[in-house]
């Protein structure tokens, strides 16, 4: 029973942390090299001392890696911003990774359209 609160606390603080970060991205920093961003998603680690940030980035892949770059010298404030919003005493360590997910959505409906032309072609 337990396991199982400690696992949803989780899954509310993440979405929690996902919404601030969000909101400090959409207006509060000015480092240019952060791009049109957006958070898909917050793992928090089951002990609860760090947290995976997967963000989406819109455009080329230089900007992903600028952004990439800009948010990794922000995190102290974001990190910072976060614990005081949501009233932490200590906010997780922030890790901000690039979302692959529609990357490699893209590329699964191509192979799988490439599947179903070859099934119709050898009718």
């Amino acid at each position: 029973m337990e396991q199982r609160a400690l696992k949803h606390h989780r899954e509310r603080l993440g979405e929690a942390i996902r919404e601030e970060i969000g909101a400090i991205l959409e207006g509060e920093l000015g480092d240019p090299r952060i791009g049109l961003v957006t958070v898909s998603e917050v793992m928090i680690a089951s002990n609860g001392k760090s947290a995976i940030v997967l963000v989406a980035v819109a455009g080329e892949e230089q900007e992903a890696v600028d952004t990439l770059e800009g948010l990794a010298a922000a995190t102290g404030y974001i990190r910072h911003e976060v614990a005081a919003r949501l009233g932490l005493r200590v906010a997780p360590e922030l890790l901000f990774r690039l979302d692959q997910t529609e990357r490699y959505g893209g590329r699964v409906e191509e192979l799988l359209k490439r599947v179903n032309k070859r099934k119709k072609s050898s009718r």
